[in-house]
């Protein structure tokens, strides 16, 4: 093993002199670059191999070929690539050969290899890693369509691409992934011909038989996967060659276009997605030539809208579910949100909108999160009565849902609505406990503006007895801060007496109450101290920025500073993990006045 070591050492010398005689690399780091190499070339030779050490070994040496790109473009120097980097690129190849060989079910392993090649390698070197690949994963459909695309896009070579995808298709004949990716590619090939074709005639060289040939390689490849799988794909992709038109991209649109279409409306008109396609072709018909006014085009493009919503409706006559409507309203609401100048095309695009948000609703077809987009369509448009009909509805539709209850109550909160309260109580009925956080929140806000203290109080109260310890915790503050506000400094004063003691806490009901403390004309330390002491022996174990607020109060006008190095030991007592060195930077930062 040390003579096959001393073999590999001795075959970097070359390299490392070259780095250190063109100005790289100084004599130190070249000495310190063998010392490691050979740490790393000893643990590849062990007789128990491991992983880790050939992924460390490929790393070093990528990390030293970027930062050899790095120098050369520092220096300016751009020679003797394969004195020094040829071999270093060399080496990691072989590396990784070995180890895709030891760990060949490692796909990760694999794919690392693939993008070391593609920036580093050759391309002659990326094809045959893809091709070893895909001998040992053959049942990965992923690999072969990266390995098409490579062919095709990084090695501009459409006969390989043709031949991985073919081979693909062998291997995995009912995979639609691999089908839309094959007619993806002849699409792809057929566009850059068509380039081509254009420079080549205007340097007057008529290849128009080629091109054409190609099409009808991309037909026979959407007529296949048809055949197979009666495969749906966007027929958007369908017409990809756009630009000059040729005859053979006539023939192939109106060939291609003309039967994904048939097949279309013959095997899929159980599908919404076919329905929401041909409605929207409506708005892609031409408009009149002779509408030049901007009216117009308005008049002209409310008739093709109108045109869309007749297929739709066609459409939900023989599929009325959910997906169908959700296809309707999403067109509608695209239309909607477009910008117009017009006031009746946006009244019409309005009216149009809630007519099937309404007619969704009644056929209990329509899905939860239109109904955020219905009120703010509602609200916008000053219907609020409207408004707050669906809202309620909502919340009868979908009474589990904690986003449905919490839009709807925003809403009539909104709104100022009596029945906001009776709602409140209904969907702490039906929403589950754990999870009704927000919806204690905002009856607490709603109460606090809307209700008598007396009801505000009892809510409180009973929050306070919630078996749910988030609810109990978060209401606390909101509690504190109401009753600071409405009945002053007493009031506060005795509801957290009544409440230190109640678990569980949060910091912030510690910090509300000596924000109260300090806002009085006189702060009483004794009782800052008090809240301050109760804080830290619930945070004190890692909150470091309670025991730093702590000692700027015994700095104050009526604290006692020569308590500080009392509280700084017990600080570093009681503080674990980082909170110990963040603290022990603030308090240091704030004895030499840096803060």
């Amino acid at each position: 093993m040390a003579d096959y070591v001393q073999q590999r050492l001795e075959d970097r010398i070359p390299g490392l002199e070259q780095l250190e005689r063109v100005g790289l690399f100084t004599r130190k780091e070249v000495k310190s670059m063998l010392k490691r190499s050979t740490a790393l070339e000893y643990k590849l030779h062990r007789s128990v191999l491991s992983k880790a050490d050939f992924v460390a070994y490929i790393q070093y040496e990528i990390n030293v070929l970027e930062l050899i790109k790095k120098r050369r473009a520092r220096i300016g120097y751009q020679f003797k690539r394969e004195d020094i980097e040829f071999p270093i690129i060399s080496r990691v190849t072989s590396v990784f050969r070995r180890a895709t060989t030891k760990w060949q079910e490692d796909v990760q392993l694999w794919l690392s290899h693939v993008a070391f090649s593609k920036k580093w390698g050759t391309k002659a070197q990326l094809s045959k890693v893809f091709s070893s690949m895909l001998a040992i994963h053959p049942d990965k459909p992923s690999l072969w369509i990266m390995a098409a695309k490579c062919e095709m896009e990084d090695l501009d070579s459409s006969e390989s691409a043709r031949h991985l995808f073919l081979r693909a298709l062998r291997f995995h004949p009912e995979n639609k992934k691999v089908y839309q990716e094959y007619f993806r590619m002849e699409l792809m090939h057929a566009e850059k011909l068509r380039k081509q074709q254009h420079e080549l005639e205007l340097a007057k060289i008529d290849l128009v038989c080629t091109t054409f040939s190609i099409l009808i390689l991309a037909c026979v490849a959407y007529q296949l996967s048809l055949t197979k799988l009666l495969l749906v794909v966007d027929v958007t992709i369908f017409v990809h060659v756009k630009g000059p038109m040729y005859c053979s991209v006539l023939v192939f649109n109106f060939f291609l276009g003309a039967s994904a279409m048939s097949s279309l409306q013959k095997e899929h008109t159980d599908d919404s997605v076919t329905w929401d396609f041909m409605a929207r072709r409506e708005l892609e018909a031409a408009g009149a030539p002779e509408l030049r006014s901007a009216q117009g085009r308005a008049s002209d493009t409310n008739r093709r809208e109108e045109r869309c919503c007749a297929v739709y409706e066609e459409g939900l006559r023989s599929l009325n579910t959910e997906p169908m409507w959700t296809c309707y309203l999403t067109f509608c609401l695209d239309r909607f949100k477009r910008k117009t100048n017009f006031a009746e095309l946006k009244q019409k695009r309005k009216e149009r909108l809630l007519g099937v948000f309404q007619r969704a609703h009644d056929a209990s077809l329509l899905q939860e999160s239109f109904y955020k987009s219905w009120l703010q369509v509602l609200l916008s448009s000053g219907e609020t009565e409207s408004a707050a009909q669906v809202a309620i509805a909502a919340t009868k539709r979908f009474s589990q849902s904690l986003e449905t209850w919490n839009l709807s109550l925003q809403t009539l909160v909104h709104l100022e609505r009596a029945e906001a309260g009776l709602l409140f109580q209904e969907a702490l009925k039906n929403v589950n406990p754990k999870d009704s956080l927000s919806l204690w929140q905002l009856q607490a806000e709603w109460n606090m503006v809307s209700q008598t203290p007396e009801e505000t109080e009892a809510l409180f109260q009973k929050a306070l007895s919630s078996p749910v310890p988030a609810i109990s915790a978060a209401l606390k503050e909101t509690y504190l801060e109401w009753a600071y506000k409405t009945s002053g400094y007493k009031k506060a004063r005795k509801i957290f007496k009544s409440l230190h003691e109640h678990r569980p806490f949060t910091k912030a009901f510690f910090t509300k109450m000596i924000q109260i403390e300090k806002e009085q004309e006189k702060p009483n330390m004794s009782n800052l101290r008090d809240y301050y002491e109760r804080a830290l022996r619930e945070f004190g174990s890692s909150d470091d920025d309670l025991w730093m607020g702590y000692i700027r109060e015994e700095l104050g006008a009526h604290g006692s500073p020569e308590n500080c190095g009392k509280l700084h030991w017990r600080a570093i007592k009681s503080l674990v993990g980082e909170s110990v060195e963040r603290f022990t930077t603030q308090y240091t930062l704030m004895q030499t006045g840096h803060i």
